[in-house]
């Protein structure tokens, strides 16, 4: 068993493992690193799990409106063990699957946690007794939630959660608040409220779902208080503490004191780097807010180490990281790589989702660009209409001087699985002659993207 390889990864999330398999796809002899499971919080405590609790909670809920589509069921009801063990057998099965993948690409797996030594170029790699050695060492080592202990946002397994523990619990919670509306808090949100739970969210800021086009930030609040979702919005958190039975909360909003109580409470507000223990402070690694300060490739400007994903800073997504990964190691293997600024979207996977990319109208004004924006409601889609789901909209956003996509909005159905279209019109400079100018089949939702282009330069043909 060698110690020597070309590249060694640390950390096996998105990021990753991606990036060792492109790396051993290019010839290259690469060892992954990981303390933990194959996939990274991802596939096992993350992304995967919480969309298959969400698909478990959209379809309980649809089976409350089968009236809608002239069918009945004589009583719905879950069992909350079984739909939290799909979730986990859904993390294993992709667990498994990375698994595979590097026993494919001839990847060696280390099985421990990392340390970096200063060594003769690249950094030495550490793992228990092993000294590892490569040319190129690449740190993807992700992130964890953000805790506040000194007002008592830190989880204790029971009643105070991350997503960690809401996505294991023995039961369903009768009542919840959820500290954060961003899309980690408002999925767990989500789908408890559709099993059942009271649950009440609390926004530092002035709106729900900030990073998002205030326009779909208020459609969506007005569909989740649908729901009966409660919000306080403004609201500043002073203290968390434990009562007998559950939690209380104290609130400040408009100069206003409220003490909020329920069984639990769900901490989403924000992430920070996994930067610890690893020897970065040694090598001189510059670290902003516990982020690791990378250049346009992932270098740290220490010879031989990168930096890639959620260490490396936002947006915090998975595909970025996976994004980023490829870039770096084509950039180090001599390659031109694609774009590492091309358009990112971002999606919720709540009831109903939201899905973005690129600028919102607020900031392109922000930068002294003039845009021009289209509009189109799914409630008057056909496809929409036939599938019972007329819920929200498309907004894009265009550069009224060149014609220039520069920004795309979505709220409704399966709308995360739409935004890859305006992102790949992006990255191709697309303008809205070229929008304009595709041909969407009918009926589909997809229409509503075209109509919303449509609709920026006067020319709207449904409504």
């Amino acid at each position: 068993m060698s110690d020597a390889f070309d590249v060694i990864v640390i950390g096996s999330g998105p990021g990753g493992y991606v990036t060792a398999i492109r790396a051993s796809q290019l010839g290259m002899s690469v060892a992954i690193v990981e303390r933990t499971e194959l996939g990274g919080i991802c596939l096992n405590w993350g992304c995967i799990p919480t969309k298959a609790l969400l698909k478990s909670g959209e379809m309980y809920e649809a089976l409350g409106h089968l009236g809608d589509y002239g069918l009945s069921v004589e009583k719905r009801s879950f069992d909350f063990s079984a739909v939290i063990a799909r979730s986990r057998k859904v993390a294993a099965q992709l667990n498994a699957g990375v698994t595979f993948l590097m026993k494919k690409h001839k990847i060696e797996v280390v099985v421990g946690t990392a340390r970096l030594e200063k060594g003769h170029g690249a950094p030495t790699v550490v793992v228990g007794a092993r000294k590892l050695t490569a040319r190129h060492v690449i740190l993807a080592t992700g992130a964890r939630a953000r805790t506040i202990p000194a007002i008592g946002l830190e989880p204790d397994g029971e009643r105070i959660w991350t997503y960690r523990e809401a996505l294991v619990p023995k039961a369903a919670p009768r009542t919840m608040v959820v500290i954060g509306s961003g899309a980690i808090g408002m999925e767990f949100a989500s789908f408890y409220r559709a099993l059942g739970s009271d649950v009440t969210v609390i926004e530092m800021l002035p709106r729900i779902l900030p990073v998002e086009d205030e326009e779909v930030s208020k459609a969506a609040q007005k569909a989740f208080e649908k729901r009966g979702i409660k919000f306080r919005v403004g609201a500043a958190v002073k203290k968390l503490g434990k009562t007998k039975t559950g939690v209380a909360l104290e609130i400040e909003a408009g100069g206003k004191a409220e003490t909020l109580e329920a069984d639990v409470c769900i901490v989403a507000v924000g992430i920070v780097g996994n930067v610890e223990d690893i020897g970065l402070e040694a090598l001189g690694v510059k670290i902003d807010r516990t982020h690791i300060v990378t250049d346009s490739h992932g270098g740290t400007g220490e010879a031989g180490l990168y930096a890639i994903g959620d260490v490396a800073g936002p947006p915090w997504l998975a595909h970025k990281a996976s994004h980023e990964g490829v870039h770096c190691i084509e950039h180090i293997a001599g390659l031109k790589p694609s774009n590492l600024t091309s358009p990112i979207p971002g999606c919720t996977y709540t009831n109903p989702q939201i899905a973005s990319v690129g600028l919102t109208e607020a900031q392109a004004k922000e930068q002294g660009l003039e845009p021009k924006v289209g509009r189109f409601p799914f409630k008057v889609n056909g496809k929409a209409i036939a599938s019972g789901e007329t819920d929200g909209f498309v907004k894009t956003v265009f550069d009224g001087k060149t014609g220039a996509l520069i920004g795309a909005h979505m709220i409704g159905h399966e709308v995360t699985e739409m935004i890859q279209g305006y992102a790949l019109a992006m990255t191709l400079e697309a303008t809205e002659e070229d929008i304009q100018a595709t041909v969407f089949p009918h009926p589909t939702m997809s229409e509503a993207m075209h109509e919303s282009a449509l609709d920026a330069y006067g020319k709207v043909l449904h409504i």
